[in-house]
């Protein structure tokens, strides 16, 4: 199994200074809450740790303020993990705001052992949402493919990049992964038959069936936000160009018309729009077009060449790689076209927001290993999902869970 450390760096313009004080009994689980809790919240940037050492506390503490006001907190969580009779844990917490003196809730959850994370996650997603008024993304899932020793294993891991699950091994690479709008299926590339064809598998059982096997290439699955088609890469009737098909399978329908290679579709999240890469007028870049086909209008101007686009569920950012001196991860606020490049990296590939649209993951290449790496919008924080064991590419961020 993959394992993962997150590295943070840089500095953002605000941050709130949040106390996580141990878990009461999380030295005796598995897996330490208060830690997990701790790093999901940094991750986004939006939050900074506050040294809770020395302190004790559960959900049923009535804490001191002014002793967390002398250490400069806002915020103030605390709680307990106790094994029930039946093996599971009972996992409580509450939540504090320090300056206000006032009690902003808390849950607890039953779980069996092995979702012991999830509870630490969905306490983060719930600290998260009260302090900031939107809704957390840390018990949300993430794809990705490793290689290692010559074979590819597609993944599926928490929002951290722990607690990866195998969800396909095969010798032959395994690409383009990307979740369906409601989180239980993953379409991708398989090349297990000497060339490429689309899958949809099912994730709680591993089932999979065939989508696309047509002659030729078939490539860059791309779920529509209904979840009822998927815009495809086809070089059936000759070069690269793109099709939509129903996520049942069946005869797909020609979107495109042109003599170059369209690649990358990806649709606007109103399901209005396709964005997709094209080489029409001369280089690769990114263009949108009706989700119906049509005429096609080019997006990015900035550099010669421009590639694998993202739009952020919220539809404000689109998320490219651009050769500028490297292959670089750039952000562009579509309603302004303004562009910014938030990595100093040259080897970035296949960006994917989360379903908040505040972070975005992407492959890169680091200390000449291929990485995973979480970045905010406006590039200030990144956190870095580090492998021990093979190359990491191809990441997916699910969709929130239901």
């Amino acid at each position: 199994m993959a394992q993962f450390r997150v590295e943070v760096s840089g500095v953002g313009l605000t941050q709130l200074p949040i106390a996580l004080v141990p878990f009461r009994g999380e030295d005796a689980s598995s897996q330490k809450i208060s830690a997990i809790i701790k790093a999901d919240l940094e991750r986004t940037g939006q939050f900074r740790s506050i040294d809770a050492a020395g302190q004790s506390m559960d959900e049923s503490t009535r804490p001191d303020m002014s002793t967390w006001r002398q250490r400069n907190a806002d915020a103030l969580a605390g709680g307990s993990v106790t094994r029930l009779a039946d093996g599971r844990w009972d996992v409580r917490f509450r939540l504090w705001d320090v300056v206000k003196d006032h009690d902003l809730g808390g849950q607890g959850y039953v779980v069996p052992q092995a979702d012991l994370r999830l509870a630490a996650h969905k306490i983060a997603d719930y600290i998260y949402e009260k302090l900031t008024g939107e809704k957390g993304i840390f018990s949300t899932r993430l794809a990705y493919v490793t290689k290692a020793g010559g074979r590819y294993t597609l993944w599926v891991a928490d929002s951290d990049g722990e607690n990866a699950q195998a969800a396909l091994g095969s010798p032959e690479p395994i690409i383009s992964p990307t979740w369906s709008p409601n989180g239980s299926q993953l379409a991708y590339v398989s090349f297990e038959s000497r060339k490429p064809v689309i899958y949809v598998h099912d994730v709680s059982t591993g089932r999979r069936r065939l989508l696309a096997n047509f002659r030729g290439s078939n490539s860059a699955p791309a779920w529509s936000p209904d979840g009822r088609s998927l815009a495809v890469t086809l070089s059936r009737d000759g070069g690269s160009q793109l099709y939509l098909i129903s996520a049942s399978g069946g005869e797909p329908r020609r979107l495109t018309q042109s003599q170059s290679i369209d690649t990358e579709p990806t649709f606007s999240p109103d399901g209005s729009m396709i964005y997709f890469v094209s080489d029409r007028g001369g280089a690769p870049q990114i263009y949108r077009m009706s989700a119906s086909g049509g005429a096609a209008q080019r997006v990015t101007f900035n550099g010669s060449y421009n590639v694998s686009p993202a739009i952020s569920p919220d539809g404000r950012w689109l998320a490219y790689v651009s050769r500028t001196g490297g292959f670089k991860l750039h952000v562009m606020e579509l309603s302004s076209g303004n562009v910014t490049p938030v990595t100093d990296t040259t080897e970035d590939e296949n960006p994917s927001f989360a379903p908040n649209s505040r972070l975005i993951v992407y492959a890169t290449r680091q200390g000449g290993r291929e990485a995973l790496m979480i970045t905010t919008v406006d590039g200030k924080i990144k956190a870095r999902l580090a492998g021990k064991s093979g190359d990491i590419r191809e990441p997916s961020w699910g969709p929130f869970q239901r």
